[in-house]
């Protein structure tokens, strides 16, 4: 039996881009992307601290050491700039695979700089 598992988070990403025209997704800057081992249009589900919403898109990427953390679509209606967002991935995984199994953690800093990652 499979079990749902947290797989990578970046923590305290503050918004810096909304625009609800946009078809729909979540940017990201390419940086933390692979910091936190996303990939392009991969499902995440996003907890916004500042307001307490919560919603699930995809990610794409956005320029590299940009800071970028955009909001688009139907979900710009539920972040603005300067909000604070934890941004989750999960995985399924068969009970086999969790003794060395550890989910990458992403902390962010001041303009979405990176101040650590755990894993």
């Amino acid at each position: 039996m499979k079990r749902s598992f947290l797989r990578a988070k970046i923590h305290r990403a503050a918004v810096t881009r909304v625009d609800v025209e946009y078809v729909g997704s979540l940017s990201l800057d390419e940086e933390l992307m692979n910091a936190a081992g996303l990939l392009p249009f991969e499902r995440v589900d996003v907890y916004n601290v500042t307001n307490g919403k919560r919603f699930s898109t995809y990610v794409i990427k956005a320029g590299r050491g940009s800071g970028e953390v955009g909001v688009f679509g139907a979900a710009g209606r539920k972040a603005g700039p300067g909000d604070i967002l934890i941004i989750a991935a999960y995985a399924l995984l068969e009970e086999s695979e969790l003794e060395f199994f550890t989910p990458r953690i992403v902390i962010l800093g001041q303009g979405n700089a990176i101040a650590e990652i755990r894993s």
